[in-house]
């Protein structure tokens, strides 16, 4: 299982372990949504284009390694290389995220805690960069509805 937890209250690091075992830290930026971290020695980046809804990882070399679209919505897509991972929101009133193949739930994304903010995931067949990507995409989307809640904007 893939956790990821802030560093603290009011910090845009999250720690990401895999079973226990630290893999990467995930660093929020504070100008666009999206953010940076290290795995296995290569540094990839986290972008999100100006409308919200699609996310793009590039590698160190500015190399595709996955994108997401259609993000926040009640279903929306990953693709990696020749994959495509289809994800839904289980319920209009939970932020969860479940990863479907052939109409089936195989995976979920969830929060960690209410409070403390973070995630828990299991995401069965994707790549370890891959699944701290989407993770990494569903957390900046509860950040995104976050503030938008407290400014009075709505939310997803």
């Amino acid at each position: 299982m893939l956790r990821a937890e802030k560093d603290g209250v009011f910090s845009r690091t999250y720690r990401i372990t895999e079973d226990g075992r630290g893999v990467t830290s995930f660093r929020t930026s504070w100008w666009a949504s999206g953010g940076t971290f290290v795995l296995d020695g290569r540094e990839f980046t986290i972008r999100r284009n100006m409308w919200g809804g699609k996310y793009g990882m590039a590698d160190e070399n500015e190399a595709k390694v996955a994108a997401a679209e259609k993000v926040g919505r009640r279903n929306w897509t990953v693709e990696s290389g020749a994959e495509l991972y289809r994800f839904r929101r289980t319920s209009l009133l939970r932020s969860e995220q479940a990863l479907m193949r052939d109409g089936e739930q195989v995976g979920l994304i969830k929060r960690a805690s209410m409070w403390k903010g973070g995630a828990t995931a299991e995401l069965p067949g994707l790549t370890l960069p891959v699944r701290v990507f989407v993770v990494a995409v569903v957390l900046t989307m509860w950040e995104q509805e976050a503030a938008a809640a407290s400014s009075g904007g709505g939310g997803g």
